[in-house]
């Protein structure tokens, strides 16, 4: 019997199609939004960032990048910083190594 490397399927097949994707739009902070860097996941779509200005505050991972796009410590992100809660911010986008 054939022995299962795991390698196969109809997502491994897709991923190889998409090799040479072009590289996306960079984005860049606009007024109410702040770069910053993730320091500690707390769980329930939240987590701690330290932001450029030199303040840690508390994350929320919006409902779009919620489980499409997976955020771990010591990542690059943008957050947009809310005008009633000054030690809380929403992410809103994550920037990859190459960016």
């Amino acid at each position: 019997m054939g022995r299962n490397t795991g390698k196969g399927g109809k997502n491994f097949r897709r991923a190889k199609n998409m090799e040479n994707v072009d590289k996306r739009q960079i984005i860049y902070k606009e007024e109410g939004q702040e770069y910053a860097v993730v320091t500690k996941m707390l769980g329930n779509s939240r987590c701690e960032c330290t932001c450029n200005d030199g303040r840690t505050r508390l994350g929320h991972i919006r409902g779009a990048l919620n489980k499409r796009t997976w955020i771990n410590v010591y990542d690059l992100i943008l957050v947009s910083l809310r005008d009633f809660q000054d030690d809380k911010c929403d992410i809103i986008h994550k920037y990859t190594r190459d960016e």
